[in-house]
């Protein structure tokens, strides 16, 4: 009898195959990513912005702190700060499921990367695109919305690729807090059937899908953006570590 057609008993005794509990647990997966990546992006885009606002050393010293502090503390550590941590200080937390707040550690954690890459993507930009709009007087807000972030966009769409992949392969450590997706699925059904060739070929495979699909879809979004004409610009360089 194949993997796919063994059956298991849920906890209302019901059964389903293992095929389908993988399945499940994929949704999980993408669901947890996609999440994250909703949170991460415009947490990153704004962090971003207040770090190259000229003149509001205010503003600059929030986005610095707040890139400092959710890229240099494990992720891990973030998940369980966010579990078991932060319900006890703010109880009302408590009303949130395991599901949202590994969203919010891993998008915040995200965040902190992607307000360096579009910081790295405005930094690149001529500097005489800043000096043209402030000289047709545009305000703070339409320079940035009209001007830089668009161009940062194409610019930083190639990292923001990578970006993306690596949130949905860093979304296998909210098996730490009992959700059930891809990771935590292999590492059970492998512990009921002992057959962990095929479990984890299987769930790698999903993995790699998902990954490639992230990729194409982006690199679809970028050629879409690319301006007519102009050969694909190179992405922000970052230091290691950042």
């Amino acid at each position: 009898m194949t993997l796919e057609w063994q059956v298991f008993l849920n906890d209302d005794g019901g059964g389903r195959t293992y095929l389908e509990w993988m399945l499940q647990a994929w949704g999980w997966t993408l669901g947890v990513a996609f999440a994250a990546w909703c949170v991460a992006i415009p947490c990153g885009a704004v962090m971003g912005v207040f770090r190259t606002l000229q003149g509001a050393p205010f503003l600059q010293r929030v986005g610095q702190v707040w890139v400092e502090l959710f890229r240099n503390i494990p992720l891990l550590v973030q998940i369980f700060l966010w579990y078991f941590v932060l319900p006890k200080v703010f109880p009302v937390m408590q009303q949130f499921s395991s599901f949202w707040l590994v969203v919010m550690a891993l998008g915040l954690f995200t965040s902190s990367r992607i307000a360096e890459q579009f910081r790295a993507g405005i930094e690149s930009l001529p500097k005489g695109q800043r000096y043209a709009a402030m000289a047709l007087g545009f305000k703070t807000w339409q320079l940035y919305w009209y001007v830089l972030l668009p161009a940062a966009l194409r610019v930083v769409l190639p990292p923001l690729t990578s970006e993306s992949m690596n949130l949905l392969k860093n979304s296998s450590v909210a098996f730490a807090v009992s959700i059930t997706e891809l990771t935590m699925f292999a590492m059970q059904a492998q512990e009921e059937t002992s057959r962990g060739v095929e479990i984890y070929l299987a769930v790698t495979f999903l993995y790699v899908i998902s990954a490639l699909t992230i990729n194409r879809l982006l690199n679809w979004v970028e050629v879409k953006l690319r301006i007519p004409g102009q050969s694909a610009l190179k992405g922000p360089t970052m230091s290691a570590g950042h």
